[in-house]
């Protein structure tokens, strides 16, 4: 098994998140600006991560809509992972991140009392974290066998 990188995809930010080697925990790492507007997605930034961690693959949250629907922010996450299949040659899968930032904000408010700006600031990397965790914990298995 190697290292999988899990992103939560925003119009202005990509949380990072990465597997440890045998794919069981994920840790949230850091937070990428980027501005989807101007076409500028942090490829440079993910490519010195991908190097750093010697990433085979990636996981994006899927943010559909609480009714299993697409929106425009799905669409913009397949069009995020369409860019990192041409750009690194790794596999790209998915992961449902319905209620994913709700759950990484309700834990910031429990487990630490971190005000609102501080909490913007971590949001989107633990939020990562759990996308990818949550992926292990469903597909770990069949992983750490291939």
């Amino acid at each position: 098994m190697t290292r999988l990188m899990g992103l939560d995809v925003g119009s202005k930010t990509v949380g990072v998140a990465i597997s440890d080697p045998l794919g069981w925990t994920a840790q949230g790492i850091e937070i990428v600006a980027i501005n989807e507007d101007e076409k500028e997605f942090g490829i440079e930034r993910i490519k010195e991560l991908v190097k750093k961690y010697e990433v085979k693959g990636f996981v994006l949250g899927l943010p559909k809509n609480m009714n299993n629907t697409s929106g425009p922010r799905v669409d913009a996450s397949r069009n995020y992972g369409s860019l990192l299949e041409k750009t690194f040659a790794l596999p790209v899968d998915y992961q449902d991140e319905r209620l994913t930032t709700v759950e990484a904000e309700r834990m910031l408010v429990e487990q630490a009392d971190t005000s609102r700006k501080k909490r913007k600031k971590v949001i989107d990397k633990l939020a990562a974290g759990l996308i990818l965790q949550n992926y292990l914990d469903r597909k770990g298995p069949l992983l750490r066998n291939n």
